[in-house]
């Protein structure tokens, strides 16, 4: 089968800027979010992670299920994973007492043993062969596990390596200024990249949510989880929209 077929059955996006865009919205709506419900709601990591990983199942499954694409439902999917993720990470790391260290050296060996599972049983990697239920599988727990790691990465360096929330944001897009100018001047393999550049979105994520929601005297802007939340989302919405604008203008 061709790269071209291959990516035309894909039910996952074409990777552009815009993806990109999306992705770092989402995950730091997957931080204001999931702060909203753990701790605005009172209601504490291991309810939250519980809520967040019915919804995660529900929409993973209507993603496998889904004959083609839909965008919508993909970056709905995706917003679930990076939710789940940062109560799941917040839960191992505070609740169970294995700090953020631990919590991310635990996530990095699932990350790992999820892509090695995954090249040994389908052959590849590669988001643009992403077009059976079983490689979604393996795409989604993936994900859900890259997500988790972020969060854990992301609380480690504003906090552990005491770099602050905008330190954090500093060293997370200097590393993915790094991707990109691998993947323009170097052979380096442009799936490696690809699934470098998604882990590392996810740690940027995580501490520009914290920035906007976090008390003032921890560094935070103190914003609300509700409100930042709600401007994320209708961010992520406008794009979708400009997005679907653009696509239907090339098919004409």
């Amino acid at each position: 089968m061709s790269a071209t077929t291959q990516q035309s059955m894909s039910k996952v996006p074409e990777v552009t800027l815009l993806f990109w865009v999306v992705k770092i919205a989402a995950t730091t709506l997957g931080e204001t979010g999931g702060d909203a419900v753990s701790m605005s709601m009172n209601l504490g990591y291991l309810a939250a992670t519980g809520i967040f990983t019915v919804i995660f199942l529900v929409v993973v499954g209507a993603q496998i299920v889904a004959k083609r694409f839909e965008p919508f439902l993909y970056w709905t999917t995706i917003i679930a994973t990076t939710t789940v993720g940062t109560t799941l990470a917040d839960f191992a790391d505070r609740s169970l007492g294995i700090g953020y260290a631990g919590g991310a050296t635990l996530l990095f060996a699932l990350l790992i043993a999820s892509l090695a599972v995954w090249y040994r049983a389908m052959g590849s990697i590669s988001v643009d062969t992403v077009s059976s239920p079983k490689a979604e599988m393996f795409y989604w727990v993936t994900i859900m596990f890259s997500q988790t790691l972020g969060t854990a990465l992301g609380d480690w360096t504003a906090d552990t390596a005491g770099l602050g929330y905008t330190g954090g944001a500093a060293v997370f897009s200097a590393l993915l200024a790094l991707v990109v100018v691998a993947y323009y001047w170097t052979r380096i393999s442009r799936t490696a990249l690809f699934w470098a550049a998604f882990i590392l979105t996810r740690p940027l994520g995580a501490v520009v949510g914290d920035f906007l929601d976090k008390p003032v005297s921890a560094g935070g802007m103190a914003l609300s989880r509700y409100s930042a939340s709600a401007a994320l989302l209708l961010f992520i919405i406008a794009c979708l929209m400009l997005s679907r604008r653009r696509a239907a203008t090339k098919s004409h």
